[in-house]
């Protein structure tokens, strides 16, 4: 370890506020993650149906396959991020560090479409495999840098205000990424007329981002992580207990329960409004492939913009009653989007920023929660499990992406979508694959929301009862110190 390190951890790195470098570099490690998941959101599934000429239903059940790995890899790899010893490093950082360049090389791989045979009929289920393959591979470095990333939140700050604050950075970067990402896809659409070399110079370009964001994060943050991690063995119990046992623990603890229901019924929301928008904007509103990145970037730019006033307000309201204002807006914005009309493009881009104005929610106020959760599980059993509590967290943001895409894919089918190839027309779609993208864009998103409120009023930590959690750890700590 080295004295920079050394030093910060005599400092006590706890009851430190985070320097503004320290903030920044940790925002840039959901860069990468950010732009290549919001790329693959929007345009996967209609990459698949529109270039690659794959079937709505097979295609979902491609996305539904890497999403159901990822998650089950997930708590895998929480677990074994906190029993990763690096003096180096720390416990997270050396899984960013050597997944970086494979995950952004699997990432690219997506995007191309190999021809196995001249026939696209029996080009079809060769496709199918290649993109299964792919995607489980890729889904797995995205876990591989992407959790260590989150479980980090924690090992950084423990102050209350100041992990919301920490959260506004990294989304921030995350919101301030997917934008990145659409306006990118904006000018490359703009500039090349080929669909399929579209998506590959995209591709290409964000995997580059991608790459640097991770590294930025891992250099920038290392010595705070160390800090912490040289406190962390002084004070943590020698020995922990199996992974089975975790797993008892942290679904008996009911505060986690609330918060990855919260965070399910969010995301699921967002997943789903993500990956039929693009069907919406140009099948049922008439517009251009080239609108669609127009569209996002108002609902991510508001989103963007969202974060500081939600992330000031909930110092002064709380995270309930700021998570219930966004995600009210965003109800009625996808109620009105339901009814939308061709030609009713002003009231389109209303509907947009009262989305992101929810979307900037559902982002932040459960991202703050998990770490007082963490902090409760402490109180209780003695031990920091940052890693598997954050590995069922992103296990059920893939669970629900996966759920989303099959459910938009296959419904989509039924409904009778026509999918296409590159190089040809887009086809007319039929009334009733224009109600199904109407009834995914709206009815199904908000029925996923209410939930979401639901249990947000039911939420049992508050800033009082944090206060009380961290107040008890800090004379826990105090009498080990005391006794070594």
């Amino acid at each position: 370890m080295n004295d920079s390190a050394d030093g910060d951890a005599q400092r006590d790195p706890k009851s430190e506020k985070l320097d503004l470098k320290t903030k920044l570099a940790y925002g840039a490690g959901d860069l990468g993650p950010a732009v290549t998941a919001n790329i693959s959101v929007f345009f996967l599934l209609v990459f698949f149906t529109n270039v690659a000429g794959i079937p709505a239903g097979l295609a979902g059940s491609i996305l539904m396959i890497g999403k159901i790995w990822d998650g089950i890899n997930d708590p895998l790899v929480g677990f074994l991020t906190d029993k990763t010893k690096s003096r180096r490093w720390g416990r997270r950082l050396p899984w960013m560090f050597y997944g970086a360049i494979p995950f952004g090389i699997f990432f690219f791989l997506q995007w191309i479409v190999p021809r196995f045979s001249a026939n696209q009929s029996d080009n079809l289920w060769p496709l199918f495999w290649y993109y299964v393959v792919i995607g489980v591979i890729s889904q797995s470095f995205y876990t591989v840098v992407n959790l260590p990333y989150t479980a980090m939140t924690p090992e950084l700050t423990q102050d209350y205000d100041e992990r919301t604050s920490l959260n506004s950075y990294r989304f921030t970067f995350s919101i301030g990424g997917s934008i990145l990402s659409l306006i990118l896809t904006q000018i490359v659409f703009s500039q090349i007329s080929d669909r399929q070399q579209q998506y590959l110079v995209l591709a290409a370009v964000c995997t580059v981002i991608s790459i640097l964001g991770l590294y930025w994060c891992v250099f920038g943050v290392r010595d705070r992580i160390l800090a912490f991690e040289a406190k962390r063995i002084q004070t943590e119990e020698p020995e922990s207990l199996p992974f089975l046992e975790q797993l008892k623990i942290v679904f008996s603890n009911r505060a986690f329960l609330f918060v990855i229901g919260i965070y399910l019924f969010s995301w699921l929301g967002v997943q789903i409004t993500a990956s039929i928008i693009p069907y919406f904007v140009v099948d049922c509103m008439g517009l251009k492939e080239s609108d669609v990145p127009t569209v996002l970037i108002a609902v991510q730019g508001t989103a963007l913009l969202m974060l500081f006033v939600w992330g000031a307000l909930s110092k002064k309201i709380g995270k309930k009653v700021v998570y219930f204002l966004g995600m009210s807006l965003w109800i009625i914005a996808a109620a009105g989007l339901f009814f939308l009309q061709p030609g009713q493009i002003i009231l389109m881009y209303v509907m947009a920023v009262m989305a992101g104005v929810g979307v900037s929610t559902a982002y932040l106020i459960p991202w703050s929660m998990i770490p007082d959760v963490i902090e409760l599980d402490e109180l209780q059993t003695g031990q920091r499990r940052e890693g598997i509590f954050y590995g069922f967290m992103v296990l059920l943001q893939k669970f629900g992406l996966a759920f989303g895409l099959f459910l938009v894919g296959n419904a989509l089918q039924v409904a009778g979508f026509k999918e296409s190839v590159a190089g040809s027309p887009l086809p007319i779609q039929p009334e009733s694959a224009l109600f199904a993208i109407r009834i995914a864009v709206g009815p199904i998103p908000t029925v996923c929301l209410i939930f979401g409120l639901v249990l947000t009023y039911f939420y049992p930590i508050t800033r009082e009862m944090h206060a009380e959690i961290m107040l008890k750890l800090k004379e826990r700590q105090e009498k080990k110190g005391n006794f070594n």
